[in-house]
């Protein structure tokens, strides 16, 4: 993870310094957009790839969670971008500001990510001499002990080396091939699509109709405060907080009772509560801007269906990896790819369907339901999720996967 960390961030810090440089003409822009992208975007994955390989099975809820909770903050920079703007500074002022960031998170990557790639040697038995049938277990503990191999530990300036580390045994090209067939894994296509519908519905509906809606009569907002919709965001990822560790706390309780048989199912109870809160919110936000209800109500909406985006995000992407726990970093690659596609796709005309349709109609009726529907496999998987693990074991599916198998995720 050292060496591609460091390598995405460096070009991070590249692409923004060059966009610096560009004139703000309307060709160039997007395409600096793009390269910036292609450094930022994989930012995404690499967190989920750490926590999968640094962290135990009963941490990785939390971690997933502090990760999840930093990633949604990064909604409210159109709040501080707008305020600069007005402050009479040029709007690349915001631009250096996220340039000073990515130096930053260049600096702290390279001191602190360490490289997770561990290939484990395979212990052989080095004394062939007969298993003394009086002592059975003592034998066995010292051809252990004498047969493993523990590793040096590296010093400080070692773990800094970002060359000469390389995954001989994976084929490149071959692993995003394979990658896009976890499109057909229920769990992992579960997560796609809880992150695409929760950003291109409910995140997008919320910016874009928000600041149309406040700088309108009856309202009359000025364009300064139309982004204070964040802070509602704010506000729901903040009561969402405390409950940061209820998956594996629950997980902990169901596998002790379990005769200390750890399912990947055991964390999805907390969801529960959430599973009707985000279709709720949706349905109160788009009656608000039908009605022109007051603007307490938009806020009241957006807690609500970010307050639940938090449990989907985290505890949906934690349940995957604990349902496969090999070729996870294949997996990533096709939920990050299947959630920026449906996102995109779901909010490239939204503007257009409201305006057709209506406020209620589009964000209550249509996006509501979208959400609710995806929000209600949650029982499916909770009671018949372990069932369709065992079925997918015996497809073609698992046989192509089989025989690349370079991970697993052992704890």
């Amino acid at each position: 993870m050292h060496p591609e960390h460091t390598a995405h961030d460096t070009h991070l810090v590249h692409s923004h310094a060059k966009e610096l440089d560009i004139p703000g003409t309307v060709n160039l822009k997007p395409a600096a957009r793009i390269v910036h992208g292609f450094g930022s975007g994989v930012c995404e994955a690499l967190p989920v790839q750490l926590v999968n390989d640094i962290f135990f099975l009963h941490e990785r809820g939390k971690r997933l969670g502090i990760y999840t909770v930093c990633l949604c903050f990064g909604a409210t920079g159109p709040l501080y971008a707008g305020y600069m703007l007005n402050g009479g500074y040029s709007w690349r002022l915001f631009f250096y500001v996220e340039f000073a960031f990515a130096v930053a998170l260049l600096i702290f990557a390279f001191f602190v990510v360490e490289e997770t790639t561990y290939h484990r040697k395979v212990l052989q038995e080095i004394s062939d001499s007969p298993v003394d049938e009086d002592k059975p277990n003592v034998h066995a503990a010292e051809t252990a002990a004498s047969s493993t191999d523990i590793p040096t530990r590296k010093t400080f300036l070692e773990q800094l080396k970002f060359w000469g580390i390389w995954e001989k045994d994976s084929d490149f090209f071959l692993m995003m091939a394979r990658s896009f067939t976890y499109f057909l894994v229920p769990h992992v296509l579960w997560v796609v699509t809880t992150y695409g519908i929760y950003i291109g519905l409910g995140a997008l509906a919320f910016n874009f109709t928000f600041p149309l809606k406040i700088t309108a009569p009856p309202y009359n907002w000025s364009e300064l405060n139309s982004g204070l919709i964040t802070l509602a965001t704010l506000i729901g990822y903040g009561l969402a907080l405390p409950f940061m560790t209820s998956s594996d706390r629950l997980a902990a309780r169901l596998t002790k009772r379990n005769n200390g048989i750890r399912e990947a199912e055991m964390r999805l109870g907390v969801m529960l509560p959430a599973m009707l809160i985000a279709p709720a919110g949706l349905v109160v936000f788009g009656f608000a801007a039908e009605r022109n209800l007051h603007w307490i109500s938009y806020f009241a909406a957006v807690a609500m269906t970010q307050f639940a985006s938090y449990f989907y995000f985290t505890f949906t992407l934690a349940y995957a990896i604990d349902s496969y726990q090999s070729n996870i970093s294949e997996m990533l690659i096709a939920m990050n790819l299947g959630k920026q596609a449906i996102s995109f796709g779901m909010g490239i005309n939204l503007l257009e369907w409201i305006v057709e349709h209506g406020y209620a109609v589009m964000i209550a009726g249509v996006f509501g339901s979208m959400v609710l529907a995806n929000n209600l496999f949650l029982p499916v998987f909770m009671i018949f999720g372990k069932r369709i693990r065992a079925f997918m074991s015996r497809t073609w599916l698992a046989r192509v996967h089989k025989s690349s198998i370079r991970e697993i995720a052992t704890h």
